[in-house]
């Protein structure tokens, strides 16, 4: 896959997403008790999704483009992972700004860094809950990033049914 392309497929992400977040009356919300100590990084402890949202659980995704490419390094491994997250939220007309829960997994710590930026620049406000954990490793060694996701948004309407005036004998 060419960036290009993956740019093209995180804009329309976003887009879908932009159109979705303007429900005002359905925004997910943040749960940050004062109890408990803060986030350690951009993310929420808990998330509300309120009634009436449809909701998408993504598999996890890896670093691999649709021609088998895997990139060397563990951001554009992520953002790649966000692009197969955008296309199958795309495929229910959600994006990801839409995400509400985030599970991911690094194989070690040095790519804590590239995975964090990633998902700060591809998140909505307020960031979704999130556990990033480290792992021995993925089915092929080449692989540094899995992520898998939980989306929500607002049912969509549907259209009445059309009735017609029953013909007349």
């Amino acid at each position: 896959m060419q960036w290009s392309s993956l740019n093209m497929v995180l804009q329309h992400a976003y887009g879908v997403a932009e159109r979705s977040s303007r429900h005002t009356d359905h925004e997910m919300k943040p749960l940050a008790p004062s109890s408990i100590r803060a986030p350690f990084a951009r993310y929420s402890h808990g998330v509300e999704v309120p009634a009436g949202q449809r909701l998408v659980f993504c598999s996890g995704q890896l670093g691999i483009a649709a021609d088998g490419t895997i990139p060397e390094g563990a951001r554009e491994q992520t953002d790649l992972c966000f692009a197969n997250i955008a296309a199958i939220l795309g495929e229910a007309g959600m994006g990801l700004k839409n995400i509400v829960r985030i599970n991911a997994y690094v194989t070690d710590r040095a790519h804590m860094k590239g995975y964090m930026d990633s998902r700060d620049a591809h998140v909505g406000t307020p960031p979704p809950a999130s556990t990033l954990m480290i792992v021995s490793g993925f089915t092929l060694p080449e692989f540094k990033v899995e992520i898998e996701v939980i989306a929500a948004a607002p049912e969509q309407r549907r259209k009445p049914a059309r009735t017609a005036t029953a013909p007349k004998f």
